[in-house]
């Protein structure tokens, strides 16, 4: 098919187009507004023939923190090789059309049709969604105007491009476009295009190489296969097939073959901390466009901490080659933050950004994943909010959340295991799901979503979606945002939002933008100290993590908190520090799962510890804020002093070892307190009555005294004959007790010399010690339920 005959089709269109053209210019003539505006605007348009020309750029660098280290140059010398029209297969022409301008044939420099659709379909989604742009006025805006985005420049850029095509052919236009439109980075032209991303000239590109490249100039920063976004990248690249096979530009044999063909790209210009230089290159290009970022010579410098970053990705490197070995898990990610102001210390969002084959440059860390249950912190927060504490009781045990017919909703604990009763503070610190899902549920999941959103997450946006997994990972969040969220809970429950860029300076120096840290609370000062101390709390997490476990950094507080999610496909390990907020990501970016129980403290832990111990080196140990003392809510028992032998009330005189502490309670689920009548009701309560039936569950605080443990029971103890010979004593006693006597001790000196256990009670011993002065003859008598009776004798040695 001839590239440059439009099909009967296009004609028919461009007919009717023309017409409606017609009636738009005389709309334009009789509005004096409209021509006024026009004429005004006209009369300074460039040159056209600055097409020829070719503007000297300078380069925008990214630097550290210190502004000394410089992370990623956006080179000042474009990449351009001028090729002609002749030289460049039809198929890449095509595909550009398809891709950017299907009228380009029809129309006179722009496309009434494309713009009104384009402000039908921005004014629908809220936001700029789709460009209306020919490629005539693609090549005004990057080779004559600026690029600010104003309504004149835009009236401008299409006056310029009617202009261009009374003075230039079509194909001279498109001439002109493929060897100007940025493709990203330096790279300018589709023959340097070509060269730079597949190592070849654009004469050697398949149509399915062409059709990526195409997809490029829309937004070559975010859709550059070395960013973050290849995935979107794909998904246009098989859009521009779809184009160039439906408007018949291809064949179905050749649509199916470009579809199927596997695509490699050569390997970037190096980078340092590439995961970052990117995500800070898409904040600049959305704040002052891709022209002003590729070739205005900005400084910018990040908030990135050069040490941590290289500690960050030496960790993750070497921890990752175990996980793959060990538990198949091939990726991991890291961010590092300062909870007191927000700022990204460090970013790792691969384990290796130039393994393109395995879309080591996809940055997980801004990526939505299912956090497991490193969430639950966000959800216990909103249930203190509530007025729980994290000494409320609630039950673990098995428990159906949706018993209707046919349906089922019965987590487990990751050890299979359930506990009975515990307290708030337990259920987070060892992570038990049953009691959570139940936390979830007093809390609200609304409100808990509110909660995440207050402390910046962004992608739990449909309450409906989740329900009651939400509180074990069912919504997917980022762990830049997670780990930012973290960070409030350090700061005492002022949330400073993540941040990259301290400071961005033009080419002459002039400050363009500068940091200053501007915190909100959205947590109470008490709720954030609450989770504080329950998260840092390492005897609390002890029986199901250890008391050694990666979670723990010896005389250093640090609250810390795990995820895993269902099949082992993600792990997370998400902790702080008043100075550090830490998280990090394990798992396939495939979704794959892990194998061997790569749990989060498992797999993503060592990576957290070893990271957490180096960025704190030589740090001053700051402990939390304790939280004032809370008033428990819901009174659901007490914990009493129990007489093992009676049931009763243990006494000052019941032994110690008899004493057992119980706790007695009406043995209710929490909602038998909060509201008998709530639909869940009937699925919490019959678990726990089965549990307390099961265990004997003391049901009624006994409200009587131990009876048999009293003074008039204890053995009444009389030494009747007392003989000190020069070296020895003999001593007989008699016992008189309301209970049989089982025993009878002599004691010399608080040391144990004989016991006896029958009638007539006597002892013989050799004195230990010809020490002068005073000692101590003590006996007792036990009877046969441990109460004492007690005699002494002083005796005098000379």
């Amino acid at each position: 098919m001839n590239a440059y005959q439009p099909k009967l089709k296009f004609w028919r269109k461009g007919t009717i187009k023309r017409l409606f053209l017609g009636l738009f210019v005389v709309a334009l003539v009789i509005s004096a507004v409209g021509f006024i505006t026009v004429a005004y605007l006209s009369k300074d348009l460039p040159n056209p023939d600055r097409l020829k020309e070719r503007e000297v750029v300078q380069s925008t660098r990214i630097y550290d923190r210190t502004g000394k280290v410089l992370l990623y140059d956006i080179h000042n010398l474009k990449k351009r090789t001028l090729i002609a029209l002749e030289e460049i297969p039809a198929y890449v022409e095509w595909a550009a059309l398809a891709a950017e301008d299907a009228n380009f044939w029809q129309h006179e420099g722009f496309d009434i049709w494309g713009i009104l659709r384009s402000v039908w379909v921005d004014l629908k989604a809220g936001k700029k969604a789709q460009g209306g742009s020919t490629i005539t006025q693609q090549l005004v805006k990057n080779a004559i105007l600026s690029p600010e985005k104003t309504f004149s420049r835009k009236i401008k850029e299409i006056i310029l491009a009617w202009e261009i095509e009374q003075k230039f052919s079509k194909k001279e236009i498109l001439q002109m476009y493929l060897n100007e439109i940025p493709y990203g980075s330096n790279i300018y032209g589709i023959e340097a295009a070509a060269q730079s991303f597949f190592n070849k000239s654009t004469s050697d590109l398949s149509i399915s190489e062409a059709a990526l490249l195409a997809s490029l100039p829309r937004a070559p920063t975010y859709y550059s296969p070395y960013g973050p976004n290849k995935d979107k990248l794909m998904d246009r690249h098989a859009w521009v097939l779809d184009g160039l096979y439906k408007q018949g530009y291809i064949s179905e044999e050749e649509y199916q073959e470009a579809k199927n063909q596997k695509l490699f790209f050569a390997s970037p210009n190096p980078i340092k901390a590439p995961h970052l230089v990117m995500y800070v290159k898409e904040q600049l290009i959305e704040k002052y466009g891709e022209r002003v970022v590729e070739e205005r010579g900005l400084k910018v410098t990040t908030t990135l901490d050069m040490k941590l970053q290289e500690a960050a990705e030496k960790i993750i490197r070497e921890e990752s080659a175990n996980n793959a070995v060990n538990h198949q898990a091939k990726n991991a990610a890291l961010v590092a933050l300062d909870p007191r102001s927000g700022e990204i210390l460090a970013l790792v969002g691969s384990r290796d950004y130039f393994d393109l084959q395995n879309d080591g440059n996809v940055n997980v860390a801004t990526r939505p994943r299912q956090p497991g249950s490193s969430i639950k912190p966000l959800v216990y927060a909103t249930a203190f909010k509530k007025g729980y504490t994290p000494n409320t009781i609630i039950f673990d045990l098995q428990t159906d959340f949706d018993a209707r017919e046919n349906e089922e909703y019965i987590p487990e604990n990751y050890n299979g295991q359930f506990r009975g009763p515990v307290t708030f503070r337990e259920a987070l610190a060892m992570s038990l799901n049953v009691p959570s899902v139940k936390v979830l549920y007093l809390a609200g999941v609304k409100d808990s979503i509110a909660t995440a959103s207050d402390l910046g997450i962004s992608t739990l946006t449909d309450p409906n979606r989740y329900g009651l997994s939400l509180v074990l990972g069912g919504g997917e969040v980022t762990l830049l945002e997670e780990t930012s969220a973290y960070s409030a809970f350090a700061n005492d429950g002022i949330y400073f939002p993540e941040n990259a860029i301290l400071k961005v300076e033009d080419s002459q120096g002039k400050i363009l933008e500068e940091f200053k840290p501007r915190g909100k609370r959205v947590l109470d000062q008490q709720i954030a100290r609450l989770i504080n101390d329950v998260l840092s709390d390492n005897e609390a997490r002890a029986p199901m993590f250890g008391p050694n476990s990666n979670l723990y950094l010896g005389a250093r507080p640090v609250a810390a908190k795990t995820g895993t999610t269902t099949e082992y496909r993600d792990a997370w390990t998400v902790g702080y520090t008043p100075q550090l907020a830490v998280g990090v990501w394990v798992g396939n970016n495939n979704n794959a799962a892990m194998e061997n129980i790569a749990s989060g403290g498992r797999v993503a832990g060592p990576i957290w510890n070893k990271f957490m111990k180096i960025a704190l080196n030589g740090k001053p140990i700051i402990d939390f804020t304790p939280p004032e003392p809370t008033v428990e809510p819901i009174n659901q028992g007490a914990k009493v002093k129990i007489d093992k032998i009676t049931g009763k009330l243990a006494t000052d005189l019941t032994p110690p070892h008899l004493v057992e502490e119980k706790i007695f309670q009406e043995v209710h689920s929490i909602l038998y307190y909060i509201n008998p009548q709530d639909p869940q009701f009937p699925a919490w309560e019959a678990p726990v009555l089965a549990w307390a039936k099961e265990h004997s569950y003391n049901l009624v605080i006994p409200t009587e005294y131990d009876g048999i443990h009293t003074l008039n029971n204890q053995p009444k103890v009389t030494i009747q004959n007392l003989i000190k010979n020069s070296d020895s004593i003999e001593v007989a006693v008699t016992v008189q007790s309301n209970l049989t006597t089982k025993q009878v001790d002599f004691f010399f000196d608080n040391t144990l010399i004989k016991s006896d256990f029958a009638t007539p009670y006597s002892a013989y011993f050799t004195i230990p010690s010809l020490v002068p002065g005073e000692h101590l003859l003590k006996v007792r008598a036990y009877d046969a339920v441990d109460n004492l009776g007690e005699a002494t004798r002083t005796i005098t040695l000379p």
